[in-house]
């Protein structure tokens, strides 16, 4: 894949708010990267970064992203891979105060997201295309909650096991946390990196 993909919700303007996931493209051969962000009022740089367990070019997979007043948690295959919760008390933006749209896009992301800008899009290669199977949007309200689906934690806090999916993906698969990005914030890591993830 030359081209990176992306999946997610944004409204629009300068002070938009966004979530997302993005695959990032890369050379035949190299594992894909799962990219997850959150703009809120115009304001990004709260990535993380992931290898899936699996290569995402095989078969179909479900990527969902549950955004709610108090978290946003984004999974794959119903496996919960990051949460990001509302911080608002301490001052960090959160997405809620925007309608979003869904989409979908193939873009041309060679300056940073082919191996750091290192693989160029190989035209020759055009037209690019992606495919997508039973995509849809689900309004989730107290009334449409049904206690026996067994993923209770989509429209609540993580389960003990969810939990225990969240700790497994980040501990095996995650490659790059903003959290942890030092470099990136020599004043200080984001406010919202030291508070509880659960």
């Amino acid at each position: 894949m030359y081209f990176s993909l992306i999946l997610g919700l944004s409204s629009q303007g300068a002070t938009h708010d966004e979530i997302d996931f993005e695959f990032l493209g890369n050379l035949s051969g190299d594992p894909y990267i799962l990219h997850t962000n959150v703009f809120s009022q115009g304001k990004g740089d709260r990535e993380q970064q992931f290898y899936l367990w699996f290569d995402p070019t095989k078969n179909f997979h479900t990527y969902s992203i549950i955004w709610k007043p108090h978290h946003i948690i984004f999974l794959v295959d119903n496996t919960p891979i990051r949460v990001f919760k509302n911080a608002e008390s301490v001052g960090v933006p959160f997405p809620n105060n925007q309608p979003m749209r869904i989409y979908s896009s193939l873009w041309n992301a060679d300056d940073w997201a082919t191996r750091g800008g290192l693989v160029k899009t190989d035209w020759s290669k055009a037209p690019f295309t992606a495919y997508y199977r039973n995509f849809k949007a689900t309004q989730f309200s107290s009334k449409s909650f049904n206690p026996n689906s067994g993923v209770e934690w989509q429209t609540t806090e993580l389960d003990a096991y969810g939990r225990r999916r969240l700790r497994w993906v980040q501990k095996y698969f995650m490659i790059y946390n903003y959290c942890n990005d030092l470099k990136r914030f020599p004043q200080g890591l984001p406010v919202e990196c030291t508070r509880s993830r659960f």
